[in-house]
């Protein structure tokens, strides 16, 4: 992380956290933690094509599947994200 960029703001009803990633990390953070103790923290995943699969692959599959089970899951694409709305189409 990158301490100068990264910055907390705190209201009665809301915190914002703000997270920049230093020179040498790239590409894209999968999710975060958070809680009150780091022992009993939670887990958030980002919104994102690979995250949403995984999501649904259990949600569809639980168990360990068999393979054409896995072949006849439905194709899931991640096509817009905002912050009231998430657009998805499946296949």
């Amino acid at each position: 992380l990158l301490s100068p960029e990264s910055s907390v703001s705190v209201s009665a009803h809301n915190a914002v956290v703000r997270l920049a990633k230093g020179p040498g990390s790239t590409g894209l953070w999968d999710g975060f933690s958070f809680g009150l103790e780091p022992s009993a923290l939670q887990e958030r995943l980002f919104v994102s094509e690979e995250n949403v699969d995984g999501f649904l692959g259990t949600a569809f599959c639980p168990s360990p599947c068999s393979q054409s089970a896995l072949e006849n899951q439905p194709l899931i694409e991640v096509l817009d994200v905002t912050e009231d709305r998430i657009q998805i189409r499946v296949e």
